[in-house]
């Protein structure tokens, strides 16, 4: 089979590329997913988020493990990754935040050319479909639906007026013209409609209504092996689908959205990345690209959880169950309640101290018990607040474990192997104990799961016991023009023709937030770069 493009990875960013350029009828686009279609029922029934994050069983999920981490205890770390069409956006807390503007200016100072706050701002409106309607800083009729809650418990409420007791202002728009304070996210949900109250990943968003054009072919349950590369070029891919191996041929080029875990693991596979690296797995060199894999950045999430005193959150106790299931019922019928929470229903972007230039922590307020990415389960009600360090200085990397294409890619995040991090979290981890021990909240606050004496050392031990991913691994195919960036300022893989990564391994760095909404916004931006260069 031959299409003028190829693209690996129906995640977040490859469904906005998919749909994207086959709005252009003379050209053919074959995407290339892992998983299934992503339009069942834990995808679209946002409390569901719960069954599919653990991994236990895996639904939806890669559900990766790192390896072990010296900063955290020895412990493996666990990475939940979306498969499906729509990737992480199926799987997620359908929380949309973009991050700090200057974040976006640190990419261009580091060397992304045309990545500036300015040139990225008309991408980001373009997609989103904002319940608010278009203004100066958001878009109105983009395909990424962006709604508010329907319903939200009392308790997020509390917590924000937890916050302003905290002096923590409130902030209605973490995507407005200032992005510190706290108050209730912003979700890709769905508002009005048949659909009102349902998920709005990036596949249901961009890629499932189009899905019948007829220059657009997508495969689902097929793994990509390797690139095919020929003199210098990519020409297309290797893949297994249905016990077959296919050979995919492409006229114009190949591209790689398979995260920042997938997309370096695809290069080295394909002969490209550091030589140490390929000669460890026996994989032929085909060009030599020592950033391929390093470069991992993620934020490291600290949690507090306490039992609840009153009963309107989420528990596992029977009654707890009986009144999700009741839940589930009204949200079939109404799209609102309890079924359509994204459980992180609050939260707040707040300094680690006074007189910084920016927010550089997150919070994210969980209507329920949150422990070890819901594989430790717990039956009572409760509530769980989370931290985590926005722009870390410790980086990590991604590798092979083996030359298998069938095998998981070895993830090494490196967690607080930069000493400053652990000052920045013991920071963060007193102001959430601060907010959450304010007066807003006492109604609800019953014993904390995990005490401590309250000293330093003891607070430091349980960071590093308990601490792992609020799933945001970005960076591992850099963009920049130095030695060690994998791609240029147009997402091309340096020394090889035809070959892209374009999705959130090209991050330099990460931006202050959670990390969705920008993988779609370079989808975008990337999407018109490639028609506008196939028109000249």
């Amino acid at each position: 089979m031959v299409f003028d493009y190829v693209i690996v990875g129906g995640g977040s960013a490859g469904s906005v590329l998919a749909a994207r350029l086959s709005e252009d009828p003379t050209v053919s686009v074959c995407l290339i997913e892992a998983g299934g279609a992503g339009r069942d029922i834990f995808v679209r029934a946002p409390a569901l988020v719960a069954a599919m994050v653990s991994g236990r069983p895996p639904i939806h999920n890669w559900a990766f493990h790192t390896t072990r981490q010296a900063g955290l205890k020895g412990r493996r770390g666990f990475q939940p990754r979306g498969k499906a069409l729509g990737g992480s956006s199926a799987i997620n807390a359908m929380l949309y935040t973009r991050g700090h503007p200057s974040d976006y200016d640190e990419w261009a100072d580091l060397g992304a050319e045309g990545w500036d706050w300015a040139s990225c701002l008309p991408y980001f409106r373009r997609a989103e479909g904002n319940v608010w309607g278009g203004d100066a800083l958001h878009g109105g009729d983009g395909p990424l639906q962006v709604a508010d809650q329907s319903a939200p418990r009392r308790i997020a409420r509390a917590f924000i007026d937890a916050c302003e007791a905290s002096h923590i202002p409130r902030n209605d728009d973490f995507n407005g013209p200032r992005q510190e304070g706290a108050g209730l996210y912003q979700v890709t949900q769905y508002a009005h409609g048949p659909r009102k109250g349902e998920r709005c990943s990036a596949a249901a968003a961009y890629l499932h209504p189009v899905m019948a054009r007829p220059n657009l072919t997508v495969l689902t349950h097929a793994r990509v092996k390797k690139v095919l590369i020929s003199e210098g070029r990519a020409t297309g891919v290797l893949l297994r689908r249905f016990l077959r191996q296919v050979r995919i041929e492409a006229r114009r080029e190949v591209i790689l959205a398979a995260g920042a875990f997938g997309s370096p693991q695809l290069l080295l596979l394909s002969g490209i990345g550091p030589e140490d690296e390929l000669r460890t797995h026996r994989v032929p060199v085909a060009h030599a690209l020592p950033g391929v894999g390093a470069n991992l950045q993620d934020h490291l999430d600290y949690i507090i959880s306490h039992r609840s005193l009153r009963p309107d959150v989420v528990g596992l106790n029977p009654a707890g169950l009986a009144r999700l299931a009741r839940a589930g019922w009204a949200w079939r019928s109404s799209g609102e309640g309890l079924f359509a929470s994204p459980m992180a229903e609050a939260g707040a972007f707040v300094r680690s101290q006074p007189g910084l230039p920016r927010p550089d922590l997150q919070i994210h307020f969980v209507i329920g018990i949150v422990d070890n990415h819901m594989r430790r389960l717990h039956l009572a009600d409760g509530y769980s607040a989370h931290i985590c360090v926005l722009r870390p200085f410790s980086r990590g990397t991604v590798g092979l474990a083996s030359a298998n294409p069938a095998s998981a890619p070895r993830i090494d995040p490196g967690f607080l192997s930069d000493p400053r991090d652990m000052a920045l979290m013991l920071r963060a981890a007193r102001k959430l104990e601060h907010i959450l021990d304010a007066s807003p909240l006492a109604p609800w606050r019953g014993a904390q799961l995990y005490p401590h004496d309250g000293s330093d050392v003891a607070l430091e031990a349980d960071i590093r016991a308990r601490s792992d991913t609020i799933y945001h691994p970005v960076g591992t195919c850099r963009m920049g023009n130095d030695a060690m960036a994998v791609v240029d300022s147009s997402l091309r893989v340096r020394g090889i023709a035809g070959l892209r990564v374009i999705d959130a391994s090209v991050m330099p760095c990460l931006p202050g937030g959670n990390t969705n909404a920008p993988t779609i916004m370079i989808a975008e931006k990337a999407a018109e770069m490639l028609r506008s260069e196939a028109q000249h």
